[in-house]
């Protein structure tokens, strides 16, 4: 059964699952909760961690090596239990190492660690992911975190996502679910101005170029501001019309629309070394 453990300080509460070691809430303390809730109505997912895909593969088949196996979009980490290997007033961590339940599915040994730590009215998430079999390990590994868009409090405001480099990355167009054309950025000086139908034809993904951080915002009022670590793909999505927006920070993506299902060819794929350790991370700060 799962469990779910809290941490807080003074600013700031977390409620974190042992399923998929996913955040369940955070909120400030005045009680609102700036996470999406998990509505089934819309989208049953709050902030899964994904491993050792990002997006879908082909049919939901992944080939490593020419064997090809079930895969589901996003991977297997966020339907798995993980351990509670840390648990302190402001921070906590969980853990999933491989079994033989998951190489049936996925053929390597691994340790993938996530870390929730709470500084003041910041939230840092670390992902740390160990090889510890004996050959090359390929992955992806991202984020999905979903916050309540209008943001607490902001409800008939415009809101927008600015990034701080200023950019104007571009955009790729998703193929039921697989990366397809380059299309031109959707970004205005490193602005953009959301609305519901920007997200008619699936997620907004920006493999290059959205830089290390970004600003969720109402106009005139509360705003997150997101800071990435070694993630350099980028996307945005919402089920259309839903009242959340998902603010997505990768290192990999989904498969070509038409292409291989081979893990390795997957764009920003990660070979990591036996032996070896990779950290990923995302921090967000809640601004009112």
């Amino acid at each position: 059964m799962a469990q779910t453990i809290r941490i807080a300080n003074a600013e700031l509460a977390v409620e974190v699952s042992t399923l998929g070691a996913e955040m369940q809430s955070l909120k400030t303390t005045d009680g609102r909760d700036w996470l999406w809730n998990g509505d089934g109505a819309w989208w049953t997912g709050r902030s899964p961690i994904l491993f050792p895909i990002v997006g879908k593969a082909p049919g939901d088949r992944l080939a490593i090596n020419g064997t090809t196996y079930p895969m589901a979009q996003h991977g297997i980490a966020r339907r798995r239990e993980f351990a509670i290997v840390e648990q302190a007033e402001t921070a906590c961590r969980h853990e999933l190492v491989s079994t033989p339940e998951t190489r049936e599915v996925f053929p390597f040994d691994f340790r993938l660690t996530l870390e929730h730590r709470l500084d003041q009215r910041r939230l840092s998430v670390t992902a740390t992911v160990e090889n510890t079999g004996d050959t090359l390990l390929p992955f992806g590994l991202g984020f999905h975190p979903a916050f309540l868009w209008p943001l607490p409090g902001a409800d008939g405001k415009p809101h927008t996502v600015i990034l701080d480099n200023g950019a104007e990355p571009a955009v790729i167009q998703l193929e039921e679910g697989l990366i397809g054309k380059s299309l031109p950025s959707p970004f205005k000086a490193g602005r953009l101005a959301l609305s519901h139908a920007l997200f008619d034809n699936d997620a907004l993904v920006f493999p290059e170029g959205a830089g290390t951080g970004l600003t969720f915002a109402a106009e005139h009022g509360p705003s997150l501001h997101f800071t990435f670590e070694n993630l350099p793909n980028v996307a945005l999505w919402q089920k259309p019309g839903a009242p959340f927006l998902c603010v997505e920070p990768w290192h990999g993506m989904a498969a070509h629309a038409g292409g291989t299902a081979e893990l390795v060819e997957r764009p920003f794929t990660v070979a990591l070394p036996a032996g070896d350790t990779m950290r990923f991370g995302f921090t967000v700060e809640i601004k009112d």
